[in-house]
């Protein structure tokens, strides 16, 4: 595997020297030279008691102000409940959650609850658009394993925009069957949403997240909204859940001694047994939760490094942990996580291909907000293909949980196999699904399929499905009303 040199520049104090001046915003020059002086921000865990009728109440509002991220300069952001990103929602299987969005943004956006099994009218998609000044109040069942999850706005043509100025959050599901795993948060489960930016000499977010080929990959890479960060860990074993919350930038994770851990999780919920690893990638919109063991007093950084994918260029040193010198104790990694059932097509299933070409289109249509392109009856197992003639994509599709049969004839690597909803397409390959459906019926109220960079998406890399009663197929109207003002 090809690897780059480490870059060696002006570590954060000497950033704006290396960025020049002027009126005219320029990019900043790469840092990777980190001194890891920033304590890592954990966002606040939002997890309200259950009312006496089993609801959780959450309460989330988009907004606007400024935020520390380098050293002496306040960068414009976005974020829901605070100046950047959000809170860490959580919530367990068999809980009735009740959502109240309010956008105090100067902007129509919308907000996504990625990896949710949920009715398409509380799904968030470009469908379900916020108007600034007022609230939106979404409500369903948790009814799926545990999982890492995330939200975020996705309106259609600015999700780019949105996420890259800072709306983005995780949202953790619980269930009987994780319990013996690490899951205190901020204590022994962490966190890791990593976002790359670029900046200008203002400290401002800089670059346009719709121009070149993938929009925007960055050279200053944020953790939790941390430059430059370290993490003091105080147990012997400690649960990463790790989201790629960058517009474009692929992860290849991995430690700087080469340590082995094991990941213990997926997209859509927990493998059927830990797989123990050196190294792990994940593009955008894709998670996976490892499980680290660390001897007292000892260090290591943890590292992206470059796997010779066009997104995935260029070695950055992400995160120090430093392990304290008396750790607690915790129990080994259990040998067995929860029964994963195989996603098992049937005889003559249903085989849908889409074909990924340049950056604004599937099956050469640029998305629709009126046009249906697929209709699938409830419950249905489905083969879809996804090929890809030109350079790396990702795609993602909202409610489902799939598994990954193969890429151009080849398993996915055993880290990779349990249930997901987001999957990497390298260039000029084939890979298949095997993708599960939900029992959530509604013929006027689309899903959404997408190559989640999110240039990608917003020039036009998406497409609409309904999921209707078995039978009704062929009765769905393919052109429904839009918003305005979206």
């Amino acid at each position: 595997m090809h690897r780059r040199k480490f870059l060696t520049v002006a570590a954060l104090s000497g950033l704006a020297a290396a960025c020049g001046s002027g009126s005219e915003a320029r990019s900043s020059s790469p840092a990777a030279a980190l001194d890891f002086a920033n304590p890592l921000r954990v966002p606040p865990l939002l997890h309200p008691e259950l009312s006496k009728d089993g609801v959780r109440r959450f309460d989330l509002s988009m907004q606007a102000g400024r935020t520390q991220i380098l050293a002496g300069k306040q960068t414009p952001t976005w974020g829901f409940n605070g100046a950047f990103l959000g809170p860490t929602l959580r919530a367990g299987r068999g809980d009735k959650v009740h959502m109240a969005v309010r956008n105090g943004l100067p902007e129509v956006s919308t907000v996504h609850w990625h990896g949710m099994r949920l009715p398409a009218r509380m799904d968030g998609g470009p469908h379900q658009p916020i108007q600034p000044g007022t609230a939106w109040t979404p409500r369903w069942t948790i009814d799926q394993p545990a999982a890492t999850s995330w939200y975020h706005p996705h309106p259609h043509g600015t999700t780019a925009r949105h996420v890259y100025r800072g709306l983005a959050g995780m949202f953790i599901l619980d269930d009987d069957l994780d319990l013996d795993l690490p899951a205190e948060y901020g204590v022994d489960d962490f966190p890791l949403i990593l976002q790359d930016k670029k900046f200008a000499p203002d400290g401002s977010f800089d670059g346009d997240p719709l121009k070149g080929t993938f929009g925007i990959l960055g050279d200053h890479i944020l953790v939790n909204g941390t430059y430059n960060p370290h993490l003091t860990v105080t147990t012997e074993r400690v649960r990463f859940r790790v989201l790629n919350g960058s517009n474009a930038r692929m992860y290849n994770l991995t430690f700087a001694d080469k340590r082995r851990f094991h990941v213990i999780a997926n997209d859509g919920g927990l493998l059927g047994a830990p797989v123990e690893v050196e190294e792990f990638s994940l593009t955008p919109g894709e998670r996976a939760e490892i499980i680290v063991a660390f001897a007292p007093g000892e260090q290591v950084v943890l590292r992206s490094v470059d796997n010779g994918v066009d997104i995935g260029e260029g070695d950055f040193d992400l995160l120090k942990l430093i392990a304290a010198k008396d750790l607690k104790p915790t129990p080994d990694v259990p040998a067995r996580l929860a029964p994963l059932t195989p996603i098992t097509a049937p005889a003559g299933a249903k085989v849908r291909r889409f074909r990924l070409s340049g950056h604004d289109a599937i099956n050469g249509k640029e998305m629709d907000m009126a046009r249906i392109d697929e209709v699938v009856p409830a419950g249905a197992i489905e083969i879809w293909e996804i090929e890809n003639n030109v350079y790396s994509h990702n795609f993602h599709i909202h409610e489902v949980a799939f598994q990954v049969l193969e890429t151009d004839g080849s398993p996915p690597p055993a880290y990779a196999t349990g249930y997901k909803d987001t999957v990497y397409v390298p260039a000029k390959s084939v890979v298949r699904l095997a993708v599960q459906f939900g029992d959530f019926t509604d013929p006027a109220s689309p899903y959404m399929y997408h190559c989640h960079i999110l240039r990608h998406e917003d020039s036009g890399m998406m497409g609409q499905f309904v999921i209707v009663k078995p039978g009704t197929e062929s009765q769905v109207n393919l052109s429904i009303p839009t918003h305005t003002g979206h």
